[in-house]
């Protein structure tokens, strides 16, 4: 009867009360522990939810609430019961209530709001444990709620214990929000700027960091030079109504400091230096920096004194600079992606957190809400590194900087807060990819290379394997999977494969099969679980870890690894190459909607359509020239993994995509893929509204390559051409001709093709509009041409159906090689007047592939079965919370009048 029904709730009691059994220091008393600060960087994400924006429907028909009253219906009914109302219609037209509600609401979102009350917790926390100390034993009698109540009656003036308390819980705790855009944003009148506001009258202890920019005024225009503003680091408080009732609430914030800055302060990556402008606003000994994604917890806020003590324990020979702490990622209710990735989190933040702390002292600071003695990293250059592109991932640079200035990072389990995730598959995607991007640059940074210098061999292996050493391995084991299919393409072209496999003792070798078979096994997926089986069987038992092991493996978890490995390999290898690392801005919203193919199509075609479709080419040509000799299970072996692999990197964004096999989605998906294939690009025109400004934008990384980058991207691109070498001789009308001069009749083949096309598209372009029969007649006869040359070919040289499917398969890679050159050497080719040429070419290329990924989509939507499978194999962890996701997905149009009812 006790026990709550809410999970949630279940599971911060479980874990605060284990955690009081954990090895945790002493709390000292209130006025004598350590003091801290909290900083939170932020920009324009959502700081309250409006009401408009809760029931705004999005393109699926679903709002905000809606979602939100389906996946959390327990705490819906108790939030009704606790403002007295019996459904949803009873809120409207009461202010009072739709501020409940949309209070309600954000904090179950990702909002400032809801980090802000979370953080707010350790301020409420300490005046407690502060009324605990000072109390006499006829006030503690009383409790602490009467003390509460007694302040309010009291007059101001008079010395009260609540008052004692909360300010000895003001000298132990600061919370900066460093809204970089808040000044801004007030002279704009955003809401978001009255939301802000509305917090700090809410917490008065709150401030808010910004930067106010001014412009000159009383200065001789002609010695005005540039930028004619000066800027300030300006930091505010919320000052109550009746102090001057008389102003407007934009008015009612105070100025507390105002420090003139030399200029701008925003010149390296925009985290950081919000981070960075806002420090000198903090107090104290410790700071804790908080991002905009976390939540905390009032029954861990209480553990805060003791967490701190921990700077006064040596660790090791040191004490500690850096004190990690563990998280509990709270966006894994939903879809079985969310549910990966807060298990794949999970494991890191906690078991893996704890090895690379003790024993293996590797450990840095990852993003997470890390408690940083605040003196020691103030006068060692910050906690927050920020020039431009090399320090992207900002994070990881402060644990670096404190390792290498004689500082020491530990970990702590005891103590956690919440953190939350991105949800769907274009999220992470975009997530995994700024990771990507961040190790490439620090493969390239000299704090990586010092650190490799000064540590000793041991923990250099240490450091290489749990930082860049990961990433490095991911790209080696997806460059060995090209070696490998190169390797076996030339095998089997030259024959050599053959004359092996006919020999006795490669033919039947067991033990062969027998590495192949596990090599395939283990590859599925697999070695990525192993941590989180390990970390839910240390938490939750090992028969859970196996359950939801197997639960994994039946919603498709090694699919969506194998296709992380693709995004991981593609960001990383480019960024060594090229450089050009970016922030990648996920968003913070409720992702439960159908992306669009053209979408996919744009996130995914780079990284994994294109390598995927060149590896399934590869496994094509190792099938059609090798079958009449191979044993059919070397060959299965040889090949499953790979097979896989290409399947995965072609179709998961869509098996992974809400509603994705829906006929009616796929006809709306066809239309805006069609349209945005034909518009043309231009200035101003968004890579979102045209392929031509989505192609352009793919290619700006090769503009600001160096020569060496620009050079390896060449000589990589002419492993297209080793298709067309090894193919041309195959063709059966050639009759076993070893000549070169087979080779070079296969390149002037290509350079006629390209030659038809060019006419056919300086001839639309001339003459369609006042010659339209001329055209159409001389498009008829280069058409009459091609099939007259290739019933030639049959009737005289016996060309075979296989020979034709040779052409394609020698030939169209042969095109894309050309392509990348092109687009490498872009200058030369625009100074050449072919640019136009290129992209046309381009074009062509992509309305291909578009259409080798769009029909087996479009084939599978015909049948029902395969969406209601995909619905119940994305939404698996809701159904068996009884969550109706059908309804979610369907929208609330249908039946929106029984929600309220159920």
């Amino acid at each position: 009867m006790d026990v709550p029904t809410n999970l949630e709730a279940r599971r911060r009691i479980s874990f605060f009360s284990n955690s009081l059994f954990m090895d945790m220091p002493h709390a000292p008393k209130v006025r004598n522990m350590l003091s801290f600060s909290i900083l939170t960087p932020y920009y324009n994400e959502e700081v309250l939810f409006s009401i408009n924006s809760l029931k705004r429907p999005n393109e699926d028909g679903v709002s905000i609430l809606f979602y939100l009253q389906k996946i959390y219906p327990d705490e819906w009914e108790n939030f009704l019961e606790r403002v007295d109302c019996s459904n949803e219609e009873d809120l409207k037209g009461n202010t009072g209530l739709e501020e409940e509600l949309r209070l309600w609401a954000s904090y179950r979102g990702q909002t400032l709001t809801k980090t802000v009350r979370g953080m707010m917790y350790y301020r409420q926390a300490l005046e407690l444990q502060a009324f605990l100390d000072m109390a006499k034993d006829e006030e503690l009698m009383k409790g602490y709620k009467a003390a509460e109540s007694n302040t309010d009656e009291q007059p101001k003036n008079e010395r009260s214990l609540m008052s004692q308390c909360q300010a000895v819980a003001d000298m132990k705790f600061t919370y900066v929000v460093s809204c970089q855009q808040y000044g801004i944003q007030k002279r704009s009148a955003d809401h978001r700027a009255q939301d802000i506001l509305r917090l700090m009258t809410k917490y008065p202890s709150l401030r808010v960091a910004y930067i106010d920019e001014i412009d000159e005024t009383g200065k001789d225009k002609s010695k005005r030079t540039g930028d004619n503003k000066i800027y300030y680091s300006a930091l505010v408080k919320a000052v109550p109504r009746s102090v001057d009732s008389a102003e407007p609430d934009q008015k009612l914030d105070q100025v507390i400091y105002r420090i003139k800055l030399p200029g701008p302060a925003i010149l390296g990556e925009g985290k950081p230096e919000n981070q960075n402008h806002a420090i000198i606003f903090t107090r104290g000994e410790g700071l804790q920096t908080i991002d905009m994604n976390q939540d905390n917890y009032m029954e861990e806020a209480l553990k805060m004194r003791n967490l701190l003590q921990e700077f006064l324990k040596k660790n090791g020979v040191r004490n500690p600079t850096i004190l990690g702490l563990r998280e509990h990622i709270f966006t894994g209710s939903v879809s079985s992606l969310a549910w990966f990735m807060s298990n794949q989190e999970n494991s890191f933040v906690t078991i893996g957190q704890r090895l690379l702390a003790n024993p293996l002292k590797v450990r840095f600071h990852y993003g997470h809400p890390d408690v940083f003695d605040r003196l020691f990293h103030l006068t060692r250059g910050g906690v927050s590194k920020a020039s431009k592109v090399i320090n992207l991932s900002e994070d990881i640079f402060a644990g670096f900087n404190s390792t290498l200035r004689g500082g020491n990072v530990t970990h702590h389990e005891y103590i956690q807060v919440g953190k939350g995730r991105d949800v769907g598959l274009n999220q992470i995607s975009l997530f995994e990819a700024k990771i990507a991007n961040g190790n490439g640059e620090q493969t390239m940074s000299r704090d990586v290379y010092r650190l490799g210098h000064r540590f000793d061999f041991f923990r250099m292996l240490s450091c290489f394997f749990t930082t860049i050493g990961f990433y490095f391995t991911t790209l080696i084991t997806v460059i060995i999977v090209y070696v490998f299919l190169y390797g076996r393409l030339y095998l089997v072209v030259s024959g050599l494969e053959e004359g092996l496999s006919s020999h006795p003792a490669i033919r039947n070798n067991k033990p062969l099969q027998v590495a192949l078979a596990s090599q395939s096994f283990v590859q599925i997926g697999l070695l990525m679980a192993l941590p989180m089986m390990m970390e839910i069987g240390l938490e939750r038992g090992f028969r859970n870890a196996l359950t939801d092991f197997v639960l994994m493996q039946l919603q498709l978890a090694p699919v969506f690894f194998t296709f992380s490995l693709g995004t991981r390999t593609h960001y990383y290898g480019r960024t060594l190459l090229h450089g050009g690392a970016q922030y990648r801005g996920t968003g913070r919203g409720f992702v439960v909607f159908h992306a669009k193919f053209a979408e996919n199509y744009r996130l995914y075609s780079r990284s994994h359509f294109v390598k995927g479709i060149e590896l399934m080419i590869l496994l094509l040509v190792y099938q059609i020239f090798g079958r009449s000799y191979r044993d059919m299970v070397a060959y299965v072996l040889i090949t499953a993994s790979v097979w896989f692999l290409v399947v995965t990197w072609l179709f998961a964004p869509f098996l992974f995509n809400p509603s994705g096999f829906e006929w009616q989605k796929i006809v709306d998906d066809w239309t805006d893929w069609n349209k945005w294939i034909d518009n043309r690009g231009g200035i101003g025109v968004s890579p979102e509204k045209s392929w031509e400004s989505w192609w352009e934008k793919e290619q700006e990384h090769l503009y600001h390559s160096g020569i060496r980058g620009t050079v390896v991207e060449i000589l990589l691109s002419m492993r297209f051409f080793i298709y067309q070498y090894g193919l041309v001789y195959h063709l059966t009308i050639l009759k076993n001709e070893t000549s070169f001069l087979v080779y070079g009749m296969s390149w002037i083949v290509i350079f006629l093709i390209l030659a038809v096309m060019k006419v056919v598209s300086v001839g639309r372009r001339r003459f369609s509009a006042d010659f339209q029969l001329a055209f159409r007649l001389i498009k008829g006869l280069i058409f009459l041409s091609f099939v007259a040359l290739l019933i030639s070919l049959i009737a005289v040289l016996h060309l075979k159906f296989r020979d034709i499917i040779v052409c394609i398969l020698a030939f169209m890679p042969t095109g894309w090689g050309m392509l990348l050159i092109a687009q490498a050497l872009k200058p030369l080719i625009r100074r050449a007047g072919v640019w136009g040429s290129v992209r046309t070419l381009a074009r062509g290329y992509e309305i291909i592939m578009g259409l080798l990924l769009f029909t087996p989509i479009a084939f599978l939507a015909w049948f029902p079965f395969v969406s209601e499978f995909q619905t119940r194999m994305l939404f698996n962890q809701a159904f068996s919370r009884g969550l109706q996701i059908s309804r979610i997905l369907g929208g609330p149009k249908k039946d929106h009048s029984s929600s309220n009812k159920e």
